[in-house]
């Protein structure tokens, strides 16, 4: 229940707090510590150079006769804090039990000091520092106490400082960690609320670029582009919607048409008949639209190819080619080969040769017809990428202004009344060119002619972009 009421940008400031506070506290804890180990080193070190002058002082007269276990200085002169200088005659069997007890240090100490010649000791309030020497044939210890008053006293002050410090710090860093993720989220919550603010009624609004931010701008830009295609599919969808119901609805009122006047008065068998001829007739046209609108629906951008082959594209257009004269003797049909490249591996694509068929007698059939059956040239040419295909007719053309409506399904231009057709070849044949990820492109002139090509990438550039296949 916490993971689904958190959000991102809570969980990034907490994240960005626990990261600043871990690096303050090391940081802190590095000062405290590498500050109380040199101030141990540091008064270790003056204690050593007061031990190394008692020794020197000591060497310097001209007797030393102690008794054995007899404390000689007890006190000297305080240049530490409650600093006390000790010498000791080492007793002749090494035990150091009653020093030990007078002056309150560990016997280990002693002996330390006697196989190491020098060693340290603390009992965290006073510091001890002792060095052996040997005066007149016999050995001595001399050891200088203190008070470390600064690591006591100055100490507690660093610790307050740091907390005091590291409190601060904390605040300080929950405020920039609040300031930076609400600073990194705010583009994406406005591109969010931007997004939610799109729906059917406005398709056309769009994400504002952020030039100054490199992935935002990628966000955005993806974004607008799938609003792009819904948009389109959108659009396209309503068109598809209102031609459908318009042509549908044409043979319907016919046959219901027909129908009604054929119930409404007795007539002869022979007008019966004629009635039933106009009906099946209507009804066949009302056939081949739903047909025609299923294939259009199967043969959509995601659609699904049932067998995929290697398609040589020269015997493809051989065989459409064959085909459309055999339907139609007065298809003048003429195959330019003049641009085919010297390695026939260059003309396969990868895909369904059934569907390409269909796709290429579509548009060649539409420059027979459109053209009045004059001759259509088929243009057959590849690079080391893809394999192209040209159709250019001589025939009526489409109307500029009417360009932007060729792929509608069941649109007709104003200039083909005079024609056959449905208005389903060429949506068609663009469907199955983006199926096998190729290009369609149409240009046209009013009673000029049009031009319409065909590009296919071939199949080792599919295998190339596809290890898999």
């Amino acid at each position: 229940m916490f993971n689904k009421v958190v959000t991102t940008q809570t969980k990034t400031m907490v994240l960005l707090m626990v990261v600043f506070t871990t690096i303050i506290l090391l940081f802190g804890g590095l000062v405290y510590f590498s500050i109380v180990n040199f101030s141990h080193q540091r008064f270790y070190e003056l204690l050593k150079i007061r031990t190394t002058t008692i020794v020197q002082i000591e060497k310097g007269k001209e007797h030393l006769d102690l008794p054995e276990n007899y404390i000689l200085n007890s006190l000297n002169d305080e240049e530490l804090p409650m600093e006390k200088d000790y010498v000791f005659m080492v007793p002749t069997d090494s035990n150091f039990k009653k020093i030990s007890q007078e002056v309150h240090i560990p016997d280990t100490f002693f002996k330390n000091i006697m196989k190491k010649g020098e060693d340290n000791y603390n009992d965290k309030e006073f510091y001890y520092i002792g060095q052996s020497f040997r005066f007149h044939d016999k050995d001595y210890i001399a050891i200088a106490s203190a008070k470390n008053h600064y690591l006591i006293y100055y100490l507690g002050f660093l610790k307050r400082t740091l907390v005091t410090c590291i409190v601060l710090s904390l605040f300080f860093s929950m405020i920039f960690s609040f300031y930076l993720s609400r600073t990194l989220f705010k583009p994406i919550l406005k591109i969010t609320g931007k997004v939610k603010e799109i729906s059917s009624e406005n398709l056309h609004l769009r994400l504002e670029s952020h030039p100054d931010n490199k992935e935002l701008n990628e966000l955005a830009d993806t974004f607008n582009d799938m609003l792009n295609r819904i948009e389109t599919s959108f659009e396209t969808q309503n068109h598809l919607i209102g031609n459908v119901s318009h042509e549908l609805r044409t043979p319907l009122t016919s046959i219901m048409g027909e129908a009604d006047v054929a119930l409404s008065i007795n007539r002869t068998a022979e007008e019966y008949k004629e009635t039933l001829e106009i009906i099946l007739d209507e009804a066949e046209k009302l056939d081949k639209k739903i047909k025609a609108l299923l294939m259009i629906a199967q043969t959509g951008f995601d659609g699904k190819i049932q067998k995929i082959d290697k398609v040589r594209i020269d015997q493809l257009l051989w065989d459409v080619i064959e085909t459309l004269r055999r339907i139609d003797t007065r298809n003048n049909i003429y195959l330019d080969i003049s641009m085919l490249p010297e390695n026939p591996k260059k003309l396969k694509v990868r895909g369904n040769e059934q569907l390409l068929h269909l796709a290429v007698a579509n548009i060649i059939n539409n420059g027979c017809k459109y053209s009045n059956f004059q001759q259509v040239k088929v243009s057959l040419g590849a690079t080391d990428t893809d394999v192209y295909i040209i159709v250019k007719d001589n025939g009526i053309g489409i109307p500029e202004e009417e360009m932007n409506k060729i792929y509608d399904p069941f649109f007709r231009a104003s200039n083909t009344k005079n024609y056959e057709g449905y208005g389903i070849g060429l949506p068609l044949a663009r469907n199955i060119v983006r199926m096998h990820h190729g290009e369609l492109i149409v240009s046209s002139h009013e009673n000029q002619g049009t031009t319409v090509q065909l590009r296919f990438p071939n199949f080792y550039t599919m295998q190339a972009e596809d290890p898999g296949m």
